[in-house]
Order: C-alpha cells, then sequence, then structure tokens
C-alpha cells in the first residue's frame, strides 16, 4: 500500500473519530499557514541549502554537507514522533532506503524534536537512517519552512497529550512545514514537495521515480 493511501486511510479514520469542533480549529490552523504563504517562500528547486550540522539521536553530530560529498541527499523535515502521519511516512521511508540508496541517495530526517526523543521515535520505527534533532527550528527556519501554532490548536494538541514543550525542550511552541526535498551533490535542491496540510506527504514512489531519471 502506498504512503499516500495510508495517509488517507489515517485521516479518514481521524475524520470519524473527532468532533467537527477539533476538525475546525485543526484545518484553521492549516489556513493560516496558506495565508501566510509559507509554502511560497519557502525554499525550492534551484535553491541552494544552508550548512546543516545537527545531532543526531546519538547526540553525534551529523553535517549533511560532509553526507553530500558522497551521494545526493532525500532530506525530510517532519513535525514529531507523536504525529501519527510523520509516523506512517518515516515508515514508508525506511522502507524505502534500499531503493534511494540504489539510486544515488541516502537519507535524512530532521525534527525539532530533542535528541532523546528522536531516539525513541528511531526505535518506535525501527529507522536505520539518521534523524537529527534542529533545536528551536534554526534549520527549518533558513528553509522557512517554521511556524507557531495558534492558542487554540496548542489546546487541541494537550487535549492529545501532545506535549510539545517536553518534546521539543523549549516553550517555542513552533513546528516546520513537513517537507521532502532531494538535495543535489553541490548543495542545490533539486526536488521538492512542501505542504501546509500535515496530512500530505511526498510519496517514497514518487521521489524514486524522479531519481531514476536523474
Amino acid at each position: 500500500m502506498s504512503l499516500t493511501t495510508q495517509l488517507k486511510e489515517r485521516a479518514d479514520q481521524s475524520a470519524q473519530k473527532y468532533p467537527e469542533t477539533t476538525h475546525a480549529i485543526m484545518n484553521n490552523g492549516i489556513q493560516i499557514l496558506r495565508d501566510a504563504n509559507l509554502v511560497n517562500n519557502a525554499l525550492k528547486t534551484g535553491d541552494k541549502i544552508p550548512e546543516i550540522t545537527l545531532p543526531n539521536a546519538a547526540n553525534k553530530n551529523v553535517s549533511v554537507q560532509e553526507v553530500l560529498l558522497n551521494k545526493k541527499v532525500v532530506l525530510s523535515f517532519y513535525r514529531g514522533g507523536w504525529c501519527p502521519y510523520c509516523n506512517l511516512e518515516l515508515q514508508a521511508l525506511q522502507q524505502s532506503l534500499s531503493e534511494f540508496e540504489k539510486y544515488g541517495a541516502t537519507l535524512v530526517a530532521i525534527s525539532p524534536e530533542t535528541p532523546d526523543n528522536s531516539l525513541t521515535t528511531s526505535e518506535k520505527n525501527n529507522l536505520s537512517f539518521e534523524v537529527l534533532s534542529d533545536t528551536d527550528n534554526e534549520i527549518a527556519k533558513k528553509f522557512n519552512l517554521a511556524f507557531t501554532l495558534p492558542e487554540d490548536l496548542i489546546d487541541i494538541y494537550n487535549g492529545f497529550g501532545i506535549d510539545l514543550v517536553k518534546s521539543n525542550g523549549n516553550t517555542n511552541q513552533q513546528l516546520p512545514i513537513s517537507a521532502t526535498y532531494v538535495i543535489d551533490q553541490d548543495g542545490t535542491i533539486i526536488y521538492d514537495f512542501i505542504k501546509e496540510d500535515y496530512k500530505e506527504r511526498a510519496d517514497p514512489e514518487e521521489i524514486i521515480n524522479f531519481l531514476k531519471n536523474k
């Protein structure tokens, strides 16, 4: 089953599980991002990425530029291990890892979670690729992906038991828009998938087809 299909099934289940008032607040959060034109201002195909050195789940610094010396990089920004859509995406990316490698790319994921929480996410999803911690969304901000959650959406998340203060190790209440890039070895973005709606993610099949043709 494709990731796109899995995400739609998860969204359909959510629509039945939670009341309309909850969905209205969550959908309004997406609309706020659209109105702010965040996606239009984010780094895209043709742009150069900034220097990226972040701690991995073992709290060891990893340089994306050093990884690029050997291979292209599939770079995925996700919200956190508390997000069911992110977990579906991470699992699908893991399943596609060998295909990415076959076509000359390796996978790196970035979230605002602390290294300890990134380790939990990695272990939960049996991930074998690097999961990096972007403290305070500093790299996400350089990609113009970071945003602050509205108060009513923070209340909804708290009601779900999602504690971003504990997850991210700060009180910023900020997340990145979910985004996936393919970075060429010279640091140029050659593929991008950026959506305000957290339920939409780049399908690994699409990424693999892109890599095949490069």
